[in-house]
């Protein structure tokens, strides 16, 4: 990639992290933190979702994902429930506070976002809202990669790669020993 793109890619990198920023901070609901709220907001999308599989789409560990809910649970917003299908698994959905919380706090960042994108100079606004199925497509694109990419951090470690990683550690402590 040349020069140019990297640079361009960087900007565009850091102006969609300021956007979401700046979103989160002007729209924040007092004391719930940003990792509350999208556990929230993937819970709303998806209607009901097992732990394991929330856990992925968030990238939390299970530890810190089951501390999570189990605040948004004693805040009276997410209920879990066992798995109709797998009695061993746990499914979390809205309850109707959750549903009540999410609706306002998305239609709050929807007002925050056009108020900003009114308040932009002639046709930037057009040309961001042109550029939506791009980035939409951009989004889904990470979302498959990251999970994909998580995924191939769990699997167990071959008999090669293990070779390969014995083989290593042996040559470098022959290395130090020298």
């Amino acid at each position: 990639m040349p020069q140019q793109n990297i640079d361009d890619v960087a900007r565009l990198r850091v102006a969609l992290a300021r956007i979401s920023r700046a979103v989160d901070r002007m729209s924040a609901e007092a004391g719930y933190t940003r990792t509350q709220l999208s556990v929230l907001g993937t819970v709303a999308r998806l209607k009901s979702v097992g732990m394991g599989e929330l856990a992925d789409i968030e990238a939390l560990n299970p530890t810190m994902l089951s501390r999570v809910v189990g605040q948004l649970e004693a805040a009276g917003l997410i209920s879990r429930g066992i798995d109709a299908d797998d009695r061993r698994s746990v499914r979390v959905q809205l309850t109707a506070a959750g549903r009540s919380l999410h609706l306002k706090l998305r239609k709050r960042r929807t007002d925050v976002l056009g108020r900003q994108l009114a308040a932009l100079p002639a046709g930037q606004a057009d040309d961001l809202l042109a550029a939506l199925p791009a980035l939409e497509a951009l989004a889904d694109q990470m979302h498959a990669s990251a999970r994909s990419h998580r995924l191939a951090l769990t699997e167990p470690i071959t008999s090669t790669q293990q070779e390969r990683s014995g083989r290593s550690r042996r040559e470098s402590s022959a290395g130090a020993a020298r």
